[in-house]
């Protein structure tokens, strides 16, 4: 359910603190407690409403991508199109004022997202610091993995290689282990739950791995600090630990990341072949494939080329009215504003105006050149696109925002960003398919038709 503005104080006072649990417990331990309950609300939407209805089948579902189709559960978020992504029905906002942050930083840390995501409350301090500790203990790679990506060519896109990382990690699998000596479905949530532990542990190591030789091959890259949060050690091991504000921006940006409902296509890509019972790592290897389109994960270097190319273009002293002209020769050479629209949204993405908010309290970032290129385009490109009449959303997405933060700390290499992102989105596909095999939920099959069959359906 959604909340009035009027009322988030009051939510915040009680239901958020109701949320917190006055012990230390692991995520297993609130995992066991909370399941039962989801189970029997599953149990009883099954028995008392399996008939009733959602929504209507329309043909433009069909042959539009199935766009805005109810056709999924998905338990750790929700996306309204006005008010933006909600987890466990808190908004970025709620979460910035209730989520634990690392020791000395003030941004959401991927821990209390992924805890959230996954039980639907709020974790203790001491709880968040004891997940941090368990990710950094579990985070060194497997000899073979290092040896596999040491193998591949530097001029292999890092996206491919993330993916076969990931994928070659199934080695590892103890839910595939358990599946194959034979264990009762009711067990399955339990190694789900171990397998996606030990991968969320071990991207970043993977993917620090894939910058250097590509990068900076030689460098040394630094051991695990077991008393770093994930992306304390991230940062650290991509060879930025000693900026303090790329280390923050990437907290919030891969926190704020990690889950936008399920119909996006690397949530969706992943579920599907979770619910196929392979196993979590083949299961997210398949969802970063997804990510790694153009139309998906790999907007936002589109977005910051497009800025660079304007700036280049236009040279200093950008004013709005250049801006303007530059949008519509955009627009009129048949291309699109990228950064701009999304499935989903039909007002600016609240993920944009959350790092958005993070540059407005950086002065540093507020006199860069590309950042103050993006705002400003966002102050010009909304009544542009709605002029313009071709888009349903003429508002930012994230990726009009996330990119230039990153270039502006010296992460300039723009096909890395999209590896970012696949670390920060495994915190929902991984609380996803830990709570798929909770609810014990069927491999997804939909049923296709043709056009033939689509019309015969229409005349009768």
């Amino acid at each position: 359910m959604f909340r009035s503005s009027a009322s988030t104080s009051r939510y915040l006072s009680r239901g958020f603190a109701q949320r917190r649990l006055a012990s230390t417990k692991t995520v297993r331990d609130v995992l066991e407690e909370v399941i039962p309950k989801k189970q029997l609300q599953l149990k009883q939407l099954k028995t008392e409403h399996g008939q009733a209805v959602l929504g209507d089948v329309k043909v433009e579902h069909v042959v539009g991508g199935m766009r805005g189709l109810k056709a999924m559960l998905w338990e750790a978020s929700v996306l309204d199109p006005n008010e933006g992504i909600r987890f466990h029905g808190m908004t970025i906002q709620d979460c910035q004022k209730v989520l634990p942050a690392a020791p000395g930083g003030k941004e959401i840390i991927a821990e209390s997202m992924f805890w959230l995501l996954l039980t639907g409350k709020v974790p203790t301090e001491a709880e968040t610091r004891q997940l941090s500790r368990e990710l950094a203990e579990k985070g060194d790679l497997p000899e073979y993995i290092e040896k596999l990506i040491d193998s591949l060519p530097s001029t292999l896109h890092p996206m491919t290689q993330l993916g076969m990382g990931v994928a070659a990690l199934n080695n590892e699998s103890k839910f595939q282990a358990a599946y194959e000596r034979g264990i009762k479905k009711s067990e399955y949530w339990t190694y789900a739950l171990e397998d996606s532990l030990n991968l969320l542990a071990r991207l970043p190591a993977l993917a620090a791995r894939i910058y250097r030789n590509i990068y900076n091959p030689g460098k040394p890259i630094p051991k695990i600090n077991k008393d770093l949060d994930l992306v304390g050690n991230f940062v650290n091991m991509l060879g930025y630990g000693s900026n303090h504000d790329l280390t923050e921006y990437l907290r919030l940006y891969i926190a704020i990341h990690g889950d936008h409902e399920g119909g996006n296509a690397s949530a969706h890509t992943s579920h599907l072949v979770g619910s196929t019972l392979s196993d979590p790592y083949l299961s997210y290897a398949a969802g970063l494939y997804a990510l790694a389109g153009p139309l998906h994960g790999l907007a936002n270097q589109e977005v910051l080329r497009w800025q660079m190319s304007m700036q280049k273009e236009l040279g200093d002293n950008i004013s709005h009215d250049h801006i303007r002209e530059y949008l519509w020769k955009t627009l009129k050479s048949g291309q699109v504003v990228p950064g701009y629209g999304h499935g989903v949204l039909r007002n600016p993405d609240p993920r944009f105006m959350a790092l958005q908010a993070f540059c407005d309290t950086r002065p540093e970032l507020l006199a860069d050149p590309i950042v103050q290129l993006v705002k400003k385009t966002y102050e010009v490109a909304p009544a542009v696109l709605k002029e313009h009449g071709k888009t349903k959303n003429p508002y930012p997405n994230v990726d009009a925002a996330s990119g230039c933060v990153l270039y502006h700390y010296g992460l300039t290499q723009f096909k890395y960003y999209t590896v970012i992102f696949g670390v920060s989105r495994a915190l929902g596909c991984l609380t996803q398919y830990v709570w798929a095999k909770a609810l014990g939920l069927p491999i997804e099959r939909p049923k296709s038709l043709s056009m033939d069959a689509i019309e015969k359906l229409i005349k009768q």
